[in-house]
């Protein structure tokens, strides 16, 4: 019963993560279109500390407590398919630290990218979401 509970857990933790790894990147696409210093710059300021603090960091800790507890629990470290897994968790994990930088540059009026980078850098979560629930359903290999 302990493992349906992990993985309801981690389940949940990863939507929540992956809520806020599609929205962030949004405020920043709309941020970089504000005025520094202006009230709606400082709007999306509050807006993106809070979500990253608030709601992807904790989910992020959470997503991978819980994936580890699974794997124990279900011992999947030599099987090959986790092992792509943890790598794209990683890019995710790496996404979600850039992401982390890119709050603290908005953070400082010290952007340094475009609309557009930030539109394609929305993008990027959902192919690795879905390179990971191919692995997790199917396990190919």
């Amino acid at each position: 019963m302990l493992y349906y509970w992990l993985k309801a857990f981690h389940i949940m933790a990863v939507i929540a993560w992956m809520a806020g790894m599609f929205y962030l990147p949004r405020l920043y696409v709309y941020h970089a279109r504000a005025a520094k210093g202006s009230e709606l710059s400082e709007t999306f300021k509050v807006m993106e500390r809070r979500l990253l603090r608030g709601i992807i960091n904790p989910a992020m800790g959470a997503t991978w407590v819980f994936g580890l507890l699974l794997a124990w629990q279900g011992d999947w470290w030599s099987a090959h398919w986790f092992h792509a897994k943890v790598a794209l968790v990683l890019c995710m994990s790496l996404l979600h630290a850039f992401y982390s930088r890119w709050r603290r540059q908005f953070a400082n009026d010290a952007n340094r990218h475009s609309e557009g980078f930030y539109r394609v850098m929305n993008e990027v979560p959902t192919v690795l979401l879905i390179g990971i629930v191919i692995l997790v359903v199917l396990k190919p290999f």
